[in-house]
């Protein structure tokens, strides 16, 4: 970054400008801050699975009631991105950060003190509450701080990579605290990051106002929030039970109606919630679809690939977190080369797609996958080539879909982007593990329930979901191709973000 001949603006007379170029010239610092805010949202995801059956164990909760763990924060954060977006629209996104950091830290400690599962369930959902504030803020604030598109490019490149292999990172940090500290230290850990963003976030983000001074429409708040916690609570419901259930069956019908109902509103109030603007573009709604479908598979890649290391090859936590670094190290540079180089020469069109192609290629290797498979000549392979492919896929997708955005729309577009990332990864876990346990039982009729014949099943249902995965992208790369503009991104006049704004 330091070798790169940035042209600075010109310094303009009065304090406003004067904060304005300070901000400019800290932008990679905050970035830096930024990341940190972000990495913390996204590991949180998958750092306290690996500690799961450990906090099980201190607690004396039921197996039953452990996936309440992950589907607390899981319900409050994805029903709650919207609300989440706006409000930092009003507050202004330095508040709504620094907010977000206090709260995910406080709720973080709460968690890690817990005596009980109640108290656990309870300090994950606020932690969901908080971090509905806080993604919004993070992607609103890199929107409007890198307008330049080679340094938009190297910011999001960098956003991409952590948005696409934090669930792998958590995965190793969760794994080596919970093997060498303690289960707690899963939700500790959360603090530190917190007072790095915190003290950050004071000390380089400029005093920005809330941009958006319209009323609150209540009726969108309403049908959006219970209609996204219906839909997420319909998927987990449908993980634990069957999807013929009729509490399943009911959550959907009600996320259902009232998603149609947010839509009807939000196109026919004065001051929508989401304003129809912000996805009705192609390349935007592109994007968003990408996010969704990146969010399932990779949620069932991970969930499903970790089993295959720790129970079939003997992996520790440790050692499975290591074996992912493979891909986060691939992703990574796919995810700066698409972003940097190819996008703002050919646009979103060919990178999505052939992303989700090359990650589908990866995918299918590991459909070869047995009980005597080796980790270096048959998974390490696989994860760099789907390293790359998501690499290609997410970075372009979280550029396109909040460029261009008007200042007062980045929060919401900037939600748009998490919603769709974390209701695909509510619909992936729950629709892979009915798969998985479905090829799995599959996989038995007709056969004697030896040890062996069970060891079988289990990694036949962990590679038929490698295979559904593969399927599901290879189909959004159709899809994508056929909604995304063709050639590098076109903003129209007033509507790029720049820093004062």
């Amino acid at each position: 970054m330091a070798a790169m001949k940035i042209e600075e603006p010109p310094v303009l007379k009065g304090d406003a400008e004067t904060e304005e170029e300070r901000s400019h010239r800290r932008r990679w610092w905050i970035l830096a801050v930024l990341g940190i805010a972000q990495l913390m949202v996204i590991l949180d995801s998958t750092v306290v699975n690996i500690a799961l059956p450990t906090a099980q164990h201190a607690l004396h909760f039921s197996s039953a009631d452990r996936q309440w763990i992950v589907t607390a924060y899981s319900l409050a954060f994805g029903s709650l991105l919207l609300l989440g977006g706006r409000i930092s629209d009003y507050i202004g996104r330095k508040n709504a950060l620094i907010i977000g950091l206090v709260g995910f830290a406080l709720a973080s400690a709460l968690g890690g003190f817990s005596v009980n599962f109640t108290m656990l369930v309870i300090a994950r959902s606020i932690q969901g509450v908080f971090g509905a504030l806080l993604a919004p803020a993070v992607l609103a604030l890199l929107t409007t701080t890198f307008n330049d598109p080679a340094e938009r490019g190297k910011a999001f490149g960098i956003y991409g990579a952590i948005a696409g292999a934090g669930g792998a990172l958590g995965l190793l940090l969760g794994g080596a605290l919970t093997s060498y500290a303690s289960w707690r230290w899963t939700l500790f850990i959360n603090l530190i990051f917190a007072i790095i963003g915190t003290t950050g976030a004071v000390l380089l983000l400029r005093r920005d106002r809330g941009t958006d001074n319209d009323p609150l429409n209540w009726s969108g708040v309403l049908t959006a929030t219970v209609g996204l916690f219906a839909l997420v609570y319909g998927f987990s419901h449908a993980e634990t039970t069957t999807w013929s259930n009729h509490y399943t069956l009911g959550s959907f019908a009600v996320a259902a109606v009232l998603l149609i109902s947010f839509v009807r509103i939000q196109t026919r109030t004065k001051y929508p919630l989401l304003p129809m603007r912000v996805i009705a573009d192609r390349n935007r709604g592109g994007a968003l679809f990408a996010m969704l479908l990146g969010g399932s598979g990779m949620f069932g890649v991970f969930l499903f690939l970790t089993y295959y290391l720790q129970e079939t090859l003997g992996f520790s936590p440790v050692l499975t977190g290591v074996a992912f670094l493979p891909m986060v190290i691939a992703l990574s540079i796919s995810a700066q080369i698409s972003n940097i180089i190819l996008l703002p020469r050919v646009g979103p069109r060919p990178l999505i797609p052939a992303g989700m192609v090359v990650a589908a290629g990866g995918l299918f290797w590991l459909t070869k996958l047995t009980i005597t498979s080796s980790y270096i000549s048959d998974v390490f392979p696989a994860l760099i080539v789907l390293g790359l492919g998501i690499g290609f896929m997410f970075a372009p997708a979280i550029n396109t879909a909040t460029y261009g955005v008007e200042a007062h729309d980045a929060g919401v577009a900037s939600a748009s982007v998490n919603t769709a990332q974390q209701v695909g990864g509510s619909i992936g876990t729950a629709l892979f593990n009915t798969l998985a346990a479905s090829a799995a039982t599959s996989f038995l009729v007709g056969r004697t329930l030896t040890h062996h014949n069970v060891e079988l099943s289990t990694v036949h249902s962990y590679t038929a979901v490698f295979g559904y995965t593969a399927m599901l992208f290879l189909g959004g790369a159709v899809v994508t191709a056929l909604l995304l503009r063709s050639g590098a991104p076109q903003v129209a006049k007033g509507d790029v973000v720049a820093v004062g704004h």
